[in-house]
């Protein structure tokens, strides 16, 4: 192996670990607001106003995921990530002087908005990284940094806070995101993505998200997006609410904060795991797997009175399997769609996905304002879990459609 084929290995490698980074980060901005939310009493808020807060940070991921993040397919990923970086830096160490729900929610939108634009193309820059027979896997481990931020969030929380208040919980990521930026900027190319299998003299796209709700790719995109949607249902109304629910069920705020990260660190192994059988296995069948484990633990909380052995058990593979989830659906995205298409349909993913995400917190807002027991409120998830294994019996269909257009376009350039 030559000198520079070493050096060139060994800044992927780098570039890699740089993009876990930013979801770490990102992992470890969405559980602050949570674990800050019951420390906030002392200014007078309510817990249960917060539901239109944590609704902002979702609203923000969905314009930024549908109108920034496909920037990047025409004009390079580092912009668009390093740029995002940046942003959610500067809002997220703003949300540490807010003292109103509105000013939370202002800075909230704002962090969102960035994300949104940055963490599709973080997605697409790891599947264009990677090696095409572990594209999901690689995914998977750059996205696995979403639950290990939750996780450090949540076993680290009672020591920020005792060192800085809540306002520690967003010092920490909106730190670490400037630090990605300026090591980001330093590494990535600024190359545009592949566009192999744009035909000689064809133009891309000036919209290309817009090609996702045309044939051939409408159906494989809606396939992806309603499982992205129904798995961020339950992904933001437990990690919204878990450190909220859990104290509920007689934990203490301490406890219930670690038991949080405890379960990210399951949905980490799971996220792993499931992408490797995604590589290697049948996709759909590893999809009914994951989602119905799920299913099966969130009706095991819904019938069992509070436990926290029990619980956190069953929680680590429900509330850990919807981390996972987030992982590993990007990764059937690499194998739906083209290199010129990641961004956009990861970004559209996330748009559409806001629309069961969106309903999550104020799903939660609403059942801890009326008062519904901690089993019935866990107990919920399960039916969100039920409703991807239905759709997940429609990836092999899904699939078919990126064949037929890959061996449609191998015909036309073998006869010229």
């Amino acid at each position: 192996m030559s000198p520079e084929t070493r050096a060139m290995n060994g800044r992927t490698l780098l570039s890699l670990v740089l993009l876990g980074g930013v979801f770490v980060m990102e992992g470890f901005d969405i559980a602050a607001m949570a674990l800050a939310v019951p420390r906030l009493t002392d200014m007078g808020l309510d817990p249960a106003g917060f539901g239109w807060v944590f609704t902002a940070l979702l609203v923000g991921l969905g314009a930024g995921g549908a109108l920034l993040a496909p920037l990047g397919d025409r004009f390079g990923r580092r912009m668009l990530i390093v740029g995002g970086c940046v942003i959610t830096g500067a809002a997220t160490l703003a949300t540490s002087t807010a003292g109103s729900i509105t000013e939370f929610l202002v800075w909230r939108f704002v962090t969102g908005l960035a994300l949104g634009a940055c963490l599709p193309n973080v997605s697409a820059l790891s599947a264009e990284l990677a090696p095409d027979r572990l594209r999901a896997t690689i995914m998977a481990v750059v996205s696995a940094g979403i639950p290990l931020g939750i996780a450090i969030a949540g076993l680290t929380a009672p020591e920020i806070i005792d060192l800085g208040g809540w306002q520690g919980l967003f010092v920490a990521p909106g730190a670490m995101a400037v630090a990605l930026a300026v090591a980001l900027w330093l590494i990535l190319s600024g190359e545009r993505p592949p566009a192999e299998d744009v035909k000689p003299g064809e133009k891309r796209a000036k919209l290309p998200q817009l090609v996702l709700f045309s044939a051939p790719w409408l159906f494989p995109f809606m396939v992806f997006a309603t499982m992205l949607a129904l798995n961020a249902l339950n992904l933001y109304l437990l990690n919204s609410w878990l450190p909220t629910v859990l104290p509920q069920a007689g934990m203490t705020l301490d406890d219930a904060a670690r038991v949080s990260g405890v379960v990210q660190l399951a949905g980490l192994a799971i996220g792993i795991g499931a992408s490797l059988l995604l590589d290697r296995w049948h996709k759909a069948w590893t999809l009914v797997l994951l989602f119905g484990a799920m299913a099966v633990c969130f009706a095991g909380v819904f019938v069992t009175a509070p436990d926290p052995v029990m619980w956190t058990v069953l929680l680590c593979v429900g509330v850990g399997g919807a981390s996972a989830g987030g992982m590993v659906l990007p990764g059937l995205c690499a194998y739906l769609f083209p290199a010129r298409l990641l961004s956009s349909a990861v970004g559209m993913g996330v748009l559409v996905a806001r629309l069961g995400a969106f309903a999550g917190p104020p799903l939660g807002g609403w059942m801890l304002a009326n008062e519904i027991p901690a089993q019935t409120f866990l107990g919920v998830a399960a039916l969100p879990a039920l409703a991807c294994v239905v759709v997940a019996l429609l990836v092999p269909a899904a699939l078919k459609r990126r064949e037929a257009v890959e061996a449609k376009a191998e015909a036309e350039k073998a006869f010229g």
